[in-house]
């Protein structure tokens, strides 16, 4: 590609600006100053020696600078939200987001803020979106936040309570409901797609179970790579299982039963295996008196992949499963049990054994808060993350020894968490906050 060389000059809003067309050539093709350049970032023909653009000076002043350097700068009389909206007309909101905050480091993270919300009661989920926004389901409704943290239109799906909520697209919503069926005999709940900006219903996912669509409760959601959405589904006669719908189309595509004796229609957690094609799907206490653990692999329904249940074991909760996750590349589960204590199952092994570690247990005994969640777990770029009472717990390397712990006291116990878009967000459970953990940016030399 060649570089223009001569200088581009620009009127912004009266105030004159001179740069190169190398400095420019940061802001990418898909950008305002990509469209006025050829392919070559050579100015294109139409465009004038001195281009004018009709926007806010001190704000171009700003993101020029990021170009140039890398690193923003905000003046203190300059408004965040003024300079946001700028950078998304010059299309670089990628630049700023990426200015603002470091790649997500598990064991660098830094508290950056609480937001409250005001909706009421405790907190069913929060999810992080790909940008770095996020989204809360608390009772029957969902708040959406962008990365700048202004909230959208709220969500409602019939006014029936929310059991999950995941992010589709940067721009898309699925939303689990309870379903309940109407005076005039429709339906209400289920599954179904809304938008994250304007919080209007997309489209409502059907069941249909021996030709005939039925109502039903989805919970647990998970998305594979290629379009597919996978959810929990009880319903009031046969359907009880697995359902799988293609997003592109909106169809479902493929239902898995739930085997007599297993539980999978309330399953508290599924997750898509990328490097196994399988679906793993949980079903723990207290949702039910026992424990289930399956793998399940759609192209053959007639048997379960693996299994593990606590069914005829001793009642503790020394040893009982409040969260399990699979690993990222598919070979192992890992469970937490009340006291943090972490778990690990083989799935290349039959036996479904669980080879117990209880060094967390010694660091959090005796500091339960008055009203204490149960532990989940997650991982994310080769670290295992756990939350207990109102801390995070971070488990590096092959011994997932304890790296490091995230607390922030106001709030009460952390009732979900989730990592996306280089943050990770804490829902609390006791009031309705959510903490924001980012990594810092690389220092200035």
């Amino acid at each position: 590609m060649g570089i223009q060389k001569d200088r581009v000059k620009f009127n912004v809003g009266g105030k004159i600006f001179e740069t190169t067309a190398t400095t420019l050539a940061h802001a990418g093709r898909h950008s305002y100053f990509g469209a006025i350049f050829d392919g070559d970032w050579n100015l294109s023909d139409s465009c004038k020696e001195e281009h004018f653009i009709d926007r806010n000076p001190d704000c171009f002043a700003v993101l020029l600078d990021l170009l140039r350097t890398g690193y923003l700068h905000v003046p203190p009389t300059l408004s965040e939200k003024l300079l946001f909206r700028e950078a998304a007309f010059y299309g670089l909101l990628d630049h700023v987001r990426t200015a603002t905050r470091g790649q997500f480091d598990g064991d660098r993270l830094r508290f950056s803020r609480s937001v409250a919300g005001q909706a009421p009661g405790d907190g069913t989920a929060i999810r992080a979106a790909p940008d770095g926004g996020c989204a809360v389901a608390h009772g029957s409704v969902v708040h959406v936040y962008d990365w700048n943290f202004e909230e959208h239109p709220t969500i409602n799906f019939d006014y029936q309570r929310i059991n999950d909520v995941g992010w589709a697209d940067p721009g898309t919503l699925a939303v689990a409901a309870c379903e309940r069926l109407n005076r005039s005999g429709a339906s209400a709940g289920g599954l179904a797609l809304f938008s994250a900006g304007s919080g209007i219903l997309r489209h409502r996912f059907q069941v249909a179970h021996e030709d005939q669509f039925k109502t039903y409760t989805a919970g647990a959601l998970s998305f594979s790579s290629d379009y597919k959405i996978f959810s929990s589904c009880k319903g009031r006669s046969n359907e009880y299982g697995i359902g799988v719908w293609d997003l592109i189309t909106g169809k479902q595509i493929d239902f898995y039963y739930e085997p007599i004796g297993w539980s999978l229609g309330e399953a508290d957690r599924v997750q898509w295996l990328n490097a196994t094609n399988c679906l793993m799907v949980a079903t723990l206490f207290p949702r039910k008196d026992d424990c289930y653990i399956s793998v399940l692999d759609f192209r053959d329904k007639n048997n379960m992949v693996w299994f593990w249940s606590d069914t005829g074991a001793p009642a503790s909760d020394d040893r009982r499963v409040r969260d399990a996750v699979a690993a990222e590349e598919g070979m192992s589960i890992c469970v937490v049990n009340e006291y943090e204590d972490l778990g690990f199952m083989d799935l290349r092994s039959s036996a479904g054994t669980v080879r117990w570690c209880s060094r967390s247990r010694l660091v959090m005994k005796g500091k339960l808060p008055e009203e204490p969640c149960y532990p989940k777990l997650t991982w994310h770029e080769g670290k295992l993350f756990s939350s207990m009472n109102d801390s995070i717990s971070v488990f590096s390397g092959p011994d997932w020894v304890l790296t490091s712990r995230l607390r922030r006291s106001y709030g009460g116990s952390i009732c979900d968490f989730s990592i996306g878009g280089d943050r990770l967000f804490a829902l609390h459970s006791e009031e309705n906050v959510f903490d924001v953990w980012e990594t810092p940016t690389a220092a200035i030399i």
